[in-house]
């Protein structure tokens, strides 16, 4: 019986790591400098990204440095499970994880619980300072959690605050340098409030 535990307990083991913060703090960098280790490991890696994400590849995960990885666009968290062979992936690697449906967080769950390192990446907060869709679930189930800071453009503190700079209500709006922004607290508190006050 002793033997039998004992070898249980030395099966493959997964868990979910989240690397989230603000808009140009960093998230895409570091999964993908995680998910390149695994690779120069020899470990056999999946990458995922939301379909809807062109800004920079329609196809690649590319970092605000302009490091990239060839991964495989999917249209909803249920897709992933048809690419990944839990027989032999080791580690699944997904971006931009915030503007896939809840799903995600039972893929998610369903993949670490087939022994597969799970490796997620994130904005926290939509543009309104508010959690952004599956984040906080997935922040909950996580074992792992890493925030990123980005520098406030405006004052040079940490920022982990993305300010919108085009007008629009919509949650998701894709964009860049160009549409947001980097802000610590008190210089978004201070962007929104003037905002509010036009």
């Amino acid at each position: 019986m002793f033997l039998e535990n004992k070898a249980n307990r030395n099966l493959k083991r997964g868990w979910i790591e989240v690397v989230c913060g603000s808009m140009f703090s960093g998230k895409t960098e570091e999964l993908l400098r995680r998910i390149k280790r695994a690779t120069f490991a020899n470990q056999h890696v999946e990458l995922f990204k939301p379909a809807i994400d062109v800004r920079y590849d329609e196809e690649e995960v590319v970092s605000h440095d302009a490091n990239s990885m060839q991964s495989t666009p999917v249209h909803n968290s249920a897709e992933i499970l048809l690419y990944v062979n839990m027989e032999t992936v080791e580690v699944v690697g997904i971006d931009e994880v915030q503007f896939f449906d809840d799903g995600v967080v039972d893929v998610c769950n369903q993949l670490a619980n087939n022994g597969i390192r799970v490796i997620v990446a994130g904005l926290d907060m939509d543009y309104s300072g508010k959690p952004f869709g599956c984040m906080p679930k997935l922040l909950a189930v996580s074992e792992y959690v890493t925030k990123t800071h980005a520098i406030c453009v405006k004052c040079g503190d940490l920022a982990q605050f993305s300010h919108r700079l085009v007008a629009s209500d919509r949650q998701v709006l894709l964009g860049e340098k160009d549409s947001y922004e980097p802000l610590c607290r008190h210089c978004y508190n201070e962007a929104v409030e003037g905002s509010s006050g036009l």
